[in-house]
Order: C-alpha cells, then sequence, then structure tokens
C-alpha cells in the first residue's frame, strides 16, 4: 500500500499501470489487478475496467488510499456514480472497504 498522503492522479495513473502492465493494445490480467471491478463480457475493452485503486510506485504497483476513498465516493454517488450491474456493488462495496480497513478508517457506506 502506498502512503496515505499520496496524491493521486487516477488519469496518470491508469497511463503507469498500462505500461507497468505491458497492456498496450489490450487489457492483460496485470492491469486487471489494478481495478476493483471489470465487465468480464468485455475483457478486451479498457473501459470495461472500473475503479482504477493502484498506481507503479518506485517499480510496484501500489494501493493508494486516495484512490480508494475516491471509489468510495463513486460507489456513493459522487460524480454521478459509475454503471454497472447492482448486483455486483455488494462486493465492489466490501472490496474496498477491506482497504479502508487496512489505512485505519471506514467506508463511508458502514459510518
Amino acid at each position: 500500500m502506498a502512503d496515505r498522503d499520496r496524491e493521486w492522479d487516477g488519469d496518470a495513473a491508469d497511463k503507469r499501470v498500462r505500461a507497468w502492465a505491458d497492456a498496450k493494445d489490450a487489457p492483460n490480467a496485470a492491469y486487471r489487478d489494478a481495478h476493483v471491478w471489470y465487465d468480464g463480457d468485455a475483457e478486451d475493452n479498457f473501459t470495461a475496467y472500473k475503479f482504477l485503486i493502484a498506481d507503479v510506485v518506485g517499480g510496484d504497483l501500489k494501493v493508494v488510499p486516495r484512490a480508494v476513498m475516491s471509489a468510495g465516493g463513486i460507489v456513493e454517488g459522487a460524480r454521478g456514480g459509475v454503471d454497472i450491474p447492482k448486483q455486483e456493488m455488494p462486493r465492489v462495496k466490501a472490496h474496498l472497504a477491506k482497504y479502508y480497513d487496512k489505512f485505519g478508517d471506514t467506508a463511508p457506506w458502514e459510518r
């Protein structure tokens, strides 16, 4: 996990993750590992991957707490929310909640 105070820039992180994962033309398993959810029916499309929560730090893929917080806000409807199947949301929230716990916070939906 990256330091809690590490800045988060999702667009820049996505570029670094693609380069780190060697996912130039299409997503792969390493690229998938940086996200919380993806649409298995469109796994060859970058837009099928949602909730990027990791960045490349010192050559390693690390979860960024501010990325988790950003994803948590989106789950709660910030920035217009996210278009994923409603039945998938409990799994996404549970996954994010584990990271909130790791950096000593509580997920917004659990407060």
